[in-house]
């Protein structure tokens, strides 16, 4: 489990307010504890308790080196089917308040991958739900695993779709999520 870390901010930098979404920017030397690093995105909170979700690529604002996903896991994903690539990108997406991806979540409700022998890439349609249907992050979360499918070989486009039927609940996640959570 990830130790919370207390920094400050070595500059300004942008980033997204949890949980509704809202772009904002946080001035250098504001001091914040990194409560979560996964997925290659950080989730720090700010001495009032509001909480944020920065890019990887802004790791520097916290004194972090961005890390590239390892290597040998990228290329033997690479090997595998189309499907199984996908599956495996929309593993490296976390809601920035739990410490366990979407897919052990249950928050993947389908993934369909359409044309995948055509010459111009694949379609990937996946259907994902929220833990929270007001959940602000929603938008985010979806163009996280719109993004990293769509940067895999092979695919042409990537559909992300965010559904509320059924309903999501604490009974759709893995059991490895569960006993994490410390819901076992």
């Amino acid at each position: 489990m990830f130790q919370r870390e207390h920094t400050h901010l070595r500059r300004d930098v942008e980033a997204i307010q949890i949980p509704d979404g809202t772009r904002t920017r946080l001035e250098a030397d504001a001091p914040v504890m990194i409560t979560q690093d996964l997925g290659g995105t950080f989730t720090v909170m700010t001495q009032f308790g509001a909480m944020y979700r920065i890019d990887a690529s802004d790791a520097d604002a916290l004194g972090k080196e961005a890390r590239p996903e390892g290597e040998a896991a990228e290329k033997a994903a690479a090997s595998g089917p189309l499907e199984g690539q996908v599956w495996s990108q929309m593993r490296k997406c976390y809601d920035p308040e739990i410490p366990v991806n979407i897919v052990d979540l249950g928050l993947v409700y389908d993934c369909r991958v359409e044309d995948g022998d055509n010459a111009d890439g694949a379609i990937v349609h996946i259907k994902m739900t929220l833990t929270a249907p007001g959940c602000g992050m929603g938008p985010v979360i979806a163009q996280d695993v719109q993004s990293r499918v769509s940067d895999l070989g092979g695919v042409r486009e990537a559909r992300v779709e965010v559904v509320f039927d059924p309903p999501w609940n604490q009974n759709m996640m893995t059991e490895a999520a569960k006993l994490q959570l410390g819901f076992m």
